[in-house]
């Protein structure tokens, strides 16, 4: 009788684990390579959105690994190497361009359904200047990085200044940017500031306005700065340091010096993305009165008001990947809803999707300006297109617009 107890207890040991496994299926285990730093507040933001996530699935755990803007090196060696990284995101240009080989075709999955997209196709509720422009960058037309936290690249200013200089309506031309810049400067109060990071796109966008970015490009691949239209346009400029509508700091400026004098109130304006307020909101206080407007156009030019710089930030999906369907519907997650209003709320940035109610009061101004989007612009115009002569031409720019060297001492400086 004790033998047969003893093999009962023994099998019902050898029973029980087998028993228990059987009842707890294992997790589906996510890795996914942010670009943000845990610190910042899109990487807090994203973070609360994932772990909401995996509360509302058991099944999933989606490990984060945050590396910074230093993705932008370490990515595409780990994914040669091998490593398993599931989904990650960048900037939209970056992720379709430097790794489109690496991701997954994502055309069929966002003519979906979902729990979050209020019965429409996912593509119907995304800002579709954006979803153009994702797959604008790819060789196949195709579509292989989902975008969010939108951008465009224009004039951030302080309303306040303008109302008290009676600058009833923001210019739209470059003779109305003129005069709204001498009725600043009667204040007192510099028009225009800049920093080093991109003040190349003063000179690079007025180019664009005149010809056009392949314009732009051309000059500084080819080196054509003895065309007519770069002097014109490096003699506007000149013009607006002789009349002082340029902030004297601006030689000495460095990164991110502009932005905070902005934010102080010591300048009127700021050509840069729709990130500064994000940015300088400790220095600027909740009170700060933002504005944006694009950059006007030029009388003569080929370009309208509405071609700029714009794009967002975006996920991208692992070709390679076990779980391409769950990690879509976590990117439905962040990219609709309560977390596309969340990470836009938390980072004072914008939301991609018609399914948030919510615009980020400091860019009101923006909201309009989505719907109009023309010509893409390159970053800073496409002046920057040759990174091994950027050097040269932000240390020019910075001399023309502090008024240490005129357009022809420019232009000369240049063709060395």
């Amino acid at each position: 009788m004790k033998r047969i107890l003893l093999i009962l207890s023994l099998s019902l040991i050898l029973f029980l684990p087998s028993c228990s496994g059987g009842n707890h299926s294992e997790k589906k285990k996510i890795v996914y390579w942010s670009m943000w730093n845990e610190t910042e507040s899109q990487g807090q933001a994203v973070k609360a959105a994932i772990e909401d996530y995996m509360a509302k699935h058991p099944d999933i755990e989606v490990e984060i690994n945050f590396n910074g803007r230093e993705i932008r090196k370490t990515l595409q060696p780990a994914l040669d190497n091998g490593q398993t990284i599931d989904f990650w995101d960048e900037n939209i240009e970056r992720t379709t361009k430097n790794w489109g080989k690496y991701a997954l075709k994502l055309d069929d999955y966002i003519t979906n359904v979902y729990d979050t997209t209020r019965g429409k196709p996912y593509e119907d509720v995304i800002i579709k200047s954006l979803l153009d422009l994702g797959r604008s960058f790819s060789s196949d037309g195709s579509l292989y990085a989902i975008p969010y936290q939108p951008f465009v690249f224009l004039f951030n200013y302080n309303k306040k200044i303008f109302r008290e200089a009676g600058i009833e309506k923001v210019p739209e031309t470059w003779q109305e940017f003129k005069d709204a810049c001498a009725k600043i400067k009667a204040l007192g109060i510099p028009p225009i500031t800049d920093d080093d990071a991109e003040i190349n796109a003063l000179l690079g966008y007025h180019m664009a306005k005149y010809k056009g970015t392949e314009f732009v490009q051309k000059v500084v691949t080819e080196g054509l700065w003895d065309d007519p239209t770069v002097l014109k346009a490096a003699k506007d400029w000149q013009e607006m340091v002789e009349l002082g509508y340029i902030s004297p700091k601006v030689a000495g400026n460095k990164f991110p010096a502009g932005r905070h004098e902005l934010a102080r109130g010591e300048a009127a304006m700021f050509l840069n993305g729709t990130w500064v307020p994000n940015f300088v909101m400790e220095t600027a206080g909740e009170d700060f009165e933002w504005g944006h407007f694009p950059y006007p156009t030029v009388e003569g030019g080929t370009d309208g008001l509405y071609d700029m710089h714009y794009g967002s930030q975006s996920f991208q999906i692992n070709k390679d990947t076990k779980y391409p369907k769950e990690i879509f519907d976590l990117i439905v997650h962040l990219t609709t809803g309560k977390w596309d209003e969340e990470i836009a709320k938390r980072s004072y940035a914008l939301p991609v999707s018609s399914t948030s109610t919510y615009w980020t009061k400091q860019l009101e101004d923006t909201k309009e300006i989505f719907p109009k989007l023309g010509k893409y612009y390159p970053l800073d115009g496409g002046i920057d297109v040759n990174t091994e002569k950027t050097p040269i031409i932000n240390a020019n720019v910075i001399k023309l617009m502090s008024g240490q060297i005129t357009a022809e001492e420019f232009i000369a400086e240049m063709k060395k």
